[in-house]
């Protein structure tokens, strides 16, 4: 079973907030100016709406004149964008060979494209093993292979880097 936890936001409304004046914002956002707590509540009451304070920390703190349910709808769903922004893109790695038929290169590329429309980097490894350590112009011709089968919709980022036992690159979606 899968449990949220629900994040509480502590906001006053109405008769709850304790300041005695309040930068008051209407409900299409003109700013009403500053007003007397009592004054702003009758303004809220008699358009049928709360009186949401929305920064306490200012001075005078600003309240704003706003159906609490819509408030709330708006403060969840910049939660959820928000959380959706942090994630955090990590770079996955997937590994060929130079020895790969090319049913293994079309394989290596189907989950290359899976990470990359998830949003990620992949950086495709080319194992060098043995004797292919010292034929780097075959092992690049290879990776070119691989490279010619990826969709035109990826960039590849840089050049192909060596190092002692692998060439590298870089590929993400295009922008």
């Amino acid at each position: 079973m899968i449990k949220h936890k629900e994040q509480r936001i502590n906001i006053k409304i109405n008769n709850q907030i304790t300041a005695k004046e309040l930068r008051v914002i209407d409900e299409d956002g003109s700013n009403l100016g500053v007003l007397p707590l009592e004054k702003a509540l009758q303004i809220a009451f008699s358009k049928n709406l709360d009186l949401i304070e929305i920064v306490p920390n200012a001075l005078p703190p600003i309240a704003r004149v706003i159906s609490f349910d819509k408030f709330r709808y708006q403060k969840e769903k910049e939660l959820k964008r928000q959380k959706i922004q942090s994630k955090v893109k990590e770079l996955k790695y997937i590994q060929i060979s130079g020895r790969s038929a090319q049913h293994d290169l079309l394989l290596k590329l189907k989950q290359l494209e899976k990470f990359v429309e998830k949003g990620h980097k992949v950086e495709v490894r080319l194992r060098l093993k043995g004797r292919e350590k010292y034929n780097k112009d075959w092992a690049k011709q290879k990776l070119q292979e691989f490279i010619a089968l990826v969709p035109e919709n990826y960039q590849i980022i840089g050049e192909i880097k060596s190092d002692n036992k692998s060439l590298n690159i870089q590929i993400e979606k295009k922008r």
